[in-house]
């Protein structure tokens, strides 16, 4: 099954699960619960810190949740922030990120790269933990549409309709 975010990012091959991490993950599982398919595919924007180009297209089977505080040192967390569809070791900043925000400090998302963190995509982390409790195998695809930097919105607006021709 093909699955998209929604609103502006709505594909006629893909279902919308919702924009963000919560919306996906309830639509996700209740379309896991009713229907569960026997491989997910998610297909979306995102945004690079910088080991991308613009309107690269990226294929991922491992997600994090990593929030920027945490990077600064400033928060933790007891659950686990990295999920994988199969044993898969990303050398190569193919390790999308979601948060229901978007990164603009450029310096500071560089501490991403250091993690082989490439990319940033709000809901590609909830697709990934409703499809791993389901024991369903699931990847994404991405087109880049901006650098995640303090023109990341205007970026993204304006390479938007070109990464929905590629994704189509």
């Amino acid at each position: 099954m093909i699955v998209c975010a929604g609103n502006s990012e709505t594909f006629s091959y893909a279902t919308p699960m919702g924009v963000g991490l919560v919306q996906s993950a309830i639509n996700m599982t209740r379309l896991c619960l009713f229907n569960p398919p026997k491989y997910i595919l998610f297909v979306g924007s995102a945004g690079t810190y910088g080991k991308h180009n613009i309107f690269d297209i990226i294929e991922s089977k491992v997600a994090s949740q990593i929030e920027l505080s945490f990077l600064l040192k400033k928060s933790y967390t007891p659950i686990d922030n990295v999920v994988s569809s199969e044993n898969t070791n990303v050398l190569d900043g193919g390790i999308v990120n979601s948060s229901n925000y978007i990164s603009t400090d450029y310096e500071l998302v560089q501490k991403f790269n250091q993690l082989n963190i490439g990319l940033e995509n709000m809901e590609f982390f909830s697709i990934m933990q409703v499809a791993q409790e389901y024991d369903i195998p699931c990847g994404g695809i991405f087109v880049v549409t901006n650098k995640c930097d303090q023109n990341a919105h205007k970026d993204f607006l304006a390479n938007h309709k070109k990464t929905m021709d590629k994704l189509s």
